[in-house]
């Protein structure tokens, strides 16, 4: 007994942090104010409208009854006749207002929804942006530790979740709270005690609704969870599309997709099945308030305390508290899913970005870079990267690092453009340190081509003008970095030349073709820095030696830090670099290694043996 003690205690504490989670969403409420309020004038206004109908009815009831009565008592005189006729254009009378109270009714419906669902629309795509923009201002080490589709997850499944609570939710809710007042209130009016009888089942349903309610907020986690998998897997899927083809592995990513799928349909089956036992029990509780009403309503008119427009008027009140008294079980689903949700979704916007701007005025960066016994370890792996490095670029100048795979090369290029902080020593950009450069200004100034190009599914043109203003980009402009570049060959080729349409991360171009293109992206802003990581590695010799005659003629304003395997993408610098497991093992100018024949005048020798041998 104590553990299920522990237990229960234990749920209810964590379905009241959930529900916290919720008050994330009260700015916005704030800012719709007005849509909130009228929609809740306009929800009392339709339910005074609901509510006279069955006192219309009422009063028919009754007055069918006095008319009887009477109709017998002037049994044989000339004005039975015309009684009854009357009688008929009453009731045709009182069947009009009732539907113009219909219209009416329908009418302010009709405005609820566009004040309260339009206001759950707005936030949704005020919470959307929100999203997303401190999305983009996350550190790469948060994207390191977090699958894309999760992140995919959360911005689309689970803020539709919330907007769900914003709008339906919130709108029953909201219909319910005025119904049963007006309702319970008109009720009590008429007869406390048969009110009493009627209302018996409700509290019933309240306890039942609260247990259950428990339950399905932890299918509906599952449900999620179990969701954010299956995106993840399906994203990697067409990510690697050309890997699983080259492997012929499509029937093994079936099966294991099939899989996923079968957790995520069973999980949603289990909390279908608690959803189904909401309708029944409601269905049930109401059914027996009807059957209470008629019940005591008739014992009650027997003694004369109400009449029979009376109970006439009590089923229609038990029957107008149906649908929103059935309505509370879906209504606590959604709340309870969306709560879940918003925790998700408050678990990354309550995330810091590592990497901060403390500088708000935006300045020019001219492009001198210097490091400082700079050590850096990737917060997550535990690898050390660099290990005390320290080296000066001037302005201008061309500067290159060259090492073997994992010694670093990258990690310098990274922290250059302030994607990571330094772990140990400092960075100095213009003689500021880095931190207090302004972070926009920086990365504005810096061309980067990555070393795994990444091309957006897009033109080839608005691809290589990227990094420009929209002002700024022209036809011109393009074709002169495409050219720089040396792949303007290439692009005049297309049917649509630079109108092409390069299809998702560029798979329709060559890797060649993509690295040319990524390079003219960098170069087309004229950056203060620019930076090649590896970028020259799917291009034959030739290729390479243009690309590079046409960078020393763009390079002379600009500081260009060239990292790289190949001896032939640095020879030109003026000076270099060669890494080693984190550490400088050799530092000078081409000639000035090749005369100390250490490590960079073997990789050298070695490169010139492979070149003569093809």
């Amino acid at each position: 007994m104590a553990n299920v003690a522990f237990f229960t205690r234990r749920i209810q504490a964590d379905s009241a942090q959930r529900m916290k989670a919720l008050g994330y969403l009260n700015k916005y409420f704030i800012n719709y104010k007005w849509y909130l309020l009228t929609g809740i004038i306009f929800i009392a206004i339709s339910n005074v409208f609901a509510i006279f109908p069955a006192q219309i009815i009422r009063y028919a009831f009754d007055m069918v009854k006095q008319t009887i009565i009477h109709y017998q008592l002037l049994d044989g005189f000339e004005a039975q006749s015309s009684y009854y006729a009357l009688l008929g254009k009453v009731l045709l009378g009182f069947g009009a207002i009732v539907l113009a109270l219909a219209l009416l009714k329908g009418f302010f419906l009709f405005l609820t929804r566009q004040t309260l669902i339009v206001m759950s629309r707005w936030i949704e795509f005020d919470l959307k942006n929100e999203i997303f923009s401190h999305y983009q201002a996350l550190s790469l080490s948060f994207y390191k530790r977090n699958n894309t589709g999760d992140l995919m997850n959360r911005i689309s499944e689970d803020v539709s979740r919330v907007r769900m609570y914003l709008g339906p939710a919130i709108m029953y809710t909201m219909n319910l709270l005025v119904l049963f007042v007006l309702v319970i209130a008109t009720m009590l009016s008429v007869n406390p005690k048969l009110t009493l009888y009627v209302l018996f089942p409700l509290p019933l349903l309240s306890v039942s609704i609260y247990y259950v309610s428990n339950i399905i907020n932890q299918k509906s986690e599952r449900v999620q969870a179990q969701l954010s998998n299956l995106s993840t897997f399906v994203q990697e899927a067409f990510s690697g599309i050309r890997v699983l083809k080259a492997y012929n592995r499509d029937k093994e990513r079936l099966a294991y997709f099939e899989k996923e799928t079968d957790a995520y349909k069973d999980v949603n089956l289990e909390l279908v099945q608690v959803n189904a036992l909401f309708m029944p029990l409601m269905i049930l509780l109401i059914g027996l308030s009807t059957i209470i009403t008629v019940y005591i309503g008739g014992m009650l008119a027997a003694q004369g305390e109400v009449s029979t427009g009376n109970i006439a008027e009590f089923v229609i009140y038990v029957n107008m508290l149906t649908w929103p008294v059935a309505a509370l079980g879906w209504v606590t689903s959604i709340t309870q899913r969306a709560a879940a949700s918003q925790e998700r979704i408050n678990e990354f916007l309550e995330t810091v970005p590592e990497i901060s701007n403390n500088n708000p005025v935006e300045e020019d960066v001219k492009g001198e870079i210097s490091f400082n016994n700079v050590s850096f370890t990737y917060p997550d792996s535990g690898i050390e990267a660099l290990k005390n490095v320290s080296f000066s670029i001037p302005a201008g100048k061309s500067f290159a690092i060259i090492g073997r795979t994992g010694s670093g090369k990258s990690t310098i290029a990274n922290l250059v453009g302030r994607l990571f902080e330094t772990t140990d020593g400092s960075i100095e950009i213009d003689g500021k340190a880095i931190d207090q450069v302004n972070l926009n200004s920086l990365r504005s100034s810096i061309g980067y081509v990555p070393q795994e190009v990444f091309l957006f599914s897009d033109t080839i043109g608005n691809n290589i003008a990227f990094g420009l203003n929209k002002d700024e980009a022209s036809d011109e402009l393009i074709e002169r970095a495409a050219k720089q570049a040396h792949v303007w060959n290439n692009i005049i080729e297309f049917p649509e030349g630079i109108n092409t349409r390069v299809g998702e991360r560029g798979i329709t171009l060559s890797g060649g073709q993509k690295q040319r293109i990524s390079i003219a992206r960098a170069i087309i802003k004229e950056p203060s820095i620019l930076i090649f990581d590896d970028c020259l590695s799917a291009v034959d010799t030739q290729t390479e030696e243009q690309i590079l005659s046409n960078l020393k003629q763009l390079s002379r304003q600009t500081t260009t830090l060239i990292i790289s395997h190949r001896v032939s993408s640095v020879k030109h610098c003026d000076q270099i670099i060669v890494l080693d497991d984190g550490q400088i093992i050799e530092q000078g100018s081409h000639q000035a290694l090749l005369a100390e024949s250490g490590v960079y005048a073997d990789l050298f020798q070695q490169q010139l043996l492979e070149e003569e041998s093809r």
